[in-house]
């Protein structure tokens, strides 16, 4: 794999020409609509094929994997698009495997909610081990309020992917509910309520283990919360069930704040079968413009985290967005919106203003004039995230988890596929 970053006056034929593969490759591989002219400092992901297949009159997906010793999900996550085929053509080339040495395996995951627009989902999801439906509810009984999110379990059940109970203490919309999260932790008979609903909920709708998201915990309950992760753990093990616990980013035990002061990182990993690393929202939506997941910063909650928690059981939090900023800002008041980072290369493509690349933060940023109003734009490329997910082998990590996958990343899948071998459940 080679990630390219476009010069002024290159363009697709020529970078195409450069590297020896096809212009309509380069367009596949990278999400670009055709026609569309490049933005200097915009990455583009080159991957060139070691092993083709043409199909044969007969031919299907599973047969061409058995022929192979591949799934039919590495063939769809060889062959962008391929997953959307209603059918297979004779004389159609497929890619069966690029010319890459990867760093190893790694498990995936990652959320959406349930308006999810399914086709891009579908495209999706072969490069995921686990599905994040967002989200149950916690009520004050130790109840549930589920989601609308039986497409998406059917949808991930058929496509190989373990889709997990995701369950929060959030109140929609007024944000994460600290007072709810300590009437359960706090009382014994609701966890054990708690529970059973919970294993009852996976029983009855298919999901193959939890995903515990409780944020904005009190401190007082910074070792109730390993208590019921555990009780979860031993009802559900049995059963094969696993469980997955999101947590807040820290560098330190005497890390304070409400985001942190709850999450005891030693008890929970051991409470817990994996743990996700919310490592992401250094630059958030009311915060100052700055990248949303710095290396340095990353690369400080890991080291701290690998000291509580064994880093096979660790998922890396990577996010899926970015942020666009009015300038100047002002604490309190300026308020940035999201985008998706494609999004971000077609507005600097629009603005005619290249992108630059903060070697220090690992992300590519760019200013833009809207009017009379100066903007700044951070969000991920095919570098950025080229340097998250090595961080992945270099710390024996176990894999990574995407908050989210509500919106199109091309060039993300392409990476994580050139680097990792991905993998799923068999069921």
């Amino acid at each position: 794999m080679i990630i390219h970053t476009v010069q002024p006056g290159e363009t697709l034929r020529s970078i195409a020409q450069r590297y020896g593969v096809l212009a309509q490759q380069l367009l596949r591989d990278n999400g670009i609509p055709a026609g569309e002219s490049l933005v200097p400092g915009q990455t583009l992901v080159v991957l060139h094929p070691d092993l083709l297949h043409t199909v044969q009159p007969g031919d299907t997906l599973h047969a061409i994997a058995r022929a192979y010793d591949v799934t039919v999900n590495e063939l769809y996550r060889n062959n962008p698009g391929l997953v959307l085929q209603n059918q297979i053509f004779p004389g159609e080339t497929l890619v069966i495997r690029y010319d890459q040495r990867r760093m190893g395996a790694l498990y995936t995951g990652g959320y959406a909610y349930p308006t999810v627009d399914l086709e891009l989902l579908r495209q999706t999801l072969p490069y995921m081990s686990y599905l994040m439906p967002f989200t149950y509810e916690l009520t004050e009984e130790g109840g549930l309020r589920p989601p609308e999110d039986a497409p998406l379990v059917e949808l991930a059940l058929q496509m190989g992917v373990s889709p997990l109970l995701h369950l929060s203490n959030l109140r929609e919309p007024y944000g994460f509910d600290s007072d709810v999260a300590h009437l359960v932790l706090a009382d014994p008979s609701l966890q054990e309520r708690l529970v059973e609903e919970v294993l009852s909920a996976i029983e009855q709708r298919g999901y193959l283990g939890v995903d515990l998201d409780f944020e904005n915990i009190y401190g007082v309950d910074r070792l109730r919360y390993p208590q019921l992760i555990r009780r979860l753990h031993d009802r559900l093990s049995p059963y094969g069930y696993e469980v997955l616990v999101a947590l807040a980013a820290k560098t330190s035990d005497s890390a304070a704040g409400p985001l942190v002061e709850g999450h005891d990182y030693q008890a929970v990993g051991e409470a817990a079968d994996m743990v996700l690393l919310m490592t992401y929202e250094w630059g958030y939506r009311e915060g100052p413009p700055m990248a949303v997941a710095p290396i340095g910063s990353v690369r400080e909650v890991l080291d701290y985290a690998v000291t509580r928690i064994p880093p096979g059981k660790l998922l890396l939090g990577i996010p899926n967005y970015g942020y666009d900023w009015p300038l100047p800002f002002a604490a309190g008041e300026t308020q940035a919106r999201s985008l998706s980072n494609p999004q971000a290369v077609e507005l600097a493509r629009q603005a005619g203003v290249a992108i630059q690349y903060d070697s220090a933060a690992q992300a590519p940023w760019f200013r833009y004039w809207s009017g009379d109003t100066e903007h700044e734009v951070w969000f991920e490329d095919a570098k950025s995230i080229r340097a998250k997910l090595e961080l992945v082998g270099e710390y024996g990590l176990r894999g990574v988890g995407y908050w989210n996958l509500m919106r199109p990343f091309p060039q993300n899948w392409r990476v994580l596929n050139a680097l990792y071998e991905i993998e799923q459940r068999h069921f």
